[in-house]
């Protein structure tokens, strides 16, 4: 079987290795040409996932219709607001027999659809399915036991995705509600920029527990309201996703959100960084969507604050602490259907 990789990111390059090391074809995109030298020549990805030897089953390549024709699996491994030119630009060279993955996690600006919709409308003979899960590209790399869900419509072609990247070291479920699945992993990003924050500020583990706690609360509040099952965000891909974001320096969301509560411009941030930081744009398109839904979502609207209006994040602290006071047990009624006794 071959299978083509686009993007040599650190979880795309991640990927391919494992792929490779249960003895796959792999050929991985990347639109940088001395990146694909690198790891062609040198068997190593210096940028995005240094440290880790390349199998020699994997050929990079900036030839998009190289990567794609003749795969029968294809993952998309790009930032998320590349994915739709990304299908634009394989159109012509995907079959309907291909599985299509997307491992990327976020919304689509403007649209505001989840990616799987966004490929959908480009790749639309093709059924699109997704691997997310709390997964640091390099704990994968490194081989440390690490567990996701695939997601899609098929339960037997999710199966053979599952046994496809099922390793000794990668655990893979299956999950139907890929709605939930994709929130989950998109919504995260926010809460993880608001877990750096309160670090940066100097707040200790009950502020972050709070953060979490709550921050799972208005991603399953707007996730409901969008079709998804409230228990998935019990998950691997809710408060799995959700914790490993907001605890690992590993997170660039996490990283970005230290910087900016010691008070680091957003500007500054995302040059320091140097890599996508999915949550940024993340909060402005969910913010946008809860205003139109009327879906109240505190965390993510104090963020946006501090990301799009100039907001202290000490005032947006304050903010979110002395809103009204609300009985917990009744939310978590309308969200998962407890009763009073």
């Amino acid at each position: 079987m071959k299978i083509g990789v686009l993007g040599a990111g650190s979880w795309g390059t991640a990927l391919a290795v494992l792929l490779a090391d249960k003895g796959y074809a792999v050929d991985l995109w990347h639109r940088r040409e001395d990146l694909v030298d690198e790891i062609n020549f040198k068997r190593v990805n210096s940028k995005y996932l240094p440290g880790v030897v390349i199998n020699k089953k994997i050929t990079a390549t900036t030839s998009l219709e190289s990567a794609v024709a003749g795969s029968e699996v294809v993952v998309l491994a790009v930032p998320s607001h590349t994915i739709r030119d990304l299908c634009i630009q394989i159109k012509d060279f995907v079959n309907c027999e291909q599985y299509i993955v997307n491992v990327s996690k976020g919304l689509e600006e403007g649209s505001y659809f989840r990616l799987s919709q966004a490929i959908n409308e480009e790749l639309s003979y093709n059924n699109v399915y997704v691997l997310s899960g709390p997964s640091h590209a390099e704990e994968v790399a490194n081989k440390l036991p690490t567990t996701v869900v695939v997601s899609g419509e098929k339960k037997a072609k999710c199966e053979l995705l599952q046994d496809l990247f099922s390793t000794d070291y990668l655990r893979v479920y299956t999950n139907p509600d890929m709605i939930g699945v994709e929130l989950g992993g998109a919504l995260k990003n926010i809460i993880a920029l608001g877990a750096g924050i309160s670090d940066g500020l100097g707040y200790g583990d009950n502020s972050k527990a709070a953060l979490m706690t709550r921050g799972i609360a208005e991603i399953s509040r707007l996730g409901k309201i969008l079709g998804a099952k409230t228990e998935t965000f019990a998950g691997l891909t809710g408060i799995g996703d959700l914790i490993v974001t907001c605890t690992s320096m590993h997170s660039r969301n996490r990283r970005a959100g230290i910087l900016l509560g010691q008070g680091e411009s957003l500007e500054n941030v995302l040059a320091g960084i140097g890599m996508v930081v999915e949550g940024v744009k993340a909060t402005k398109t969910a913010y946008e969507l809860a205003g139109k839904h009327d879906c109240e979502m505190p965390i993510t609207t104090g963020i946006y604050k501090i990301l799009y209006e100039g907001y202290d994040p000490k005032d947006v602290v304050n903010q979110i602490m002395t809103r009204r006071s609300k009985h917990e047990i009744e939310e978590i009624n309308s969200l998962y259907y407890y009763g009073w006794n």
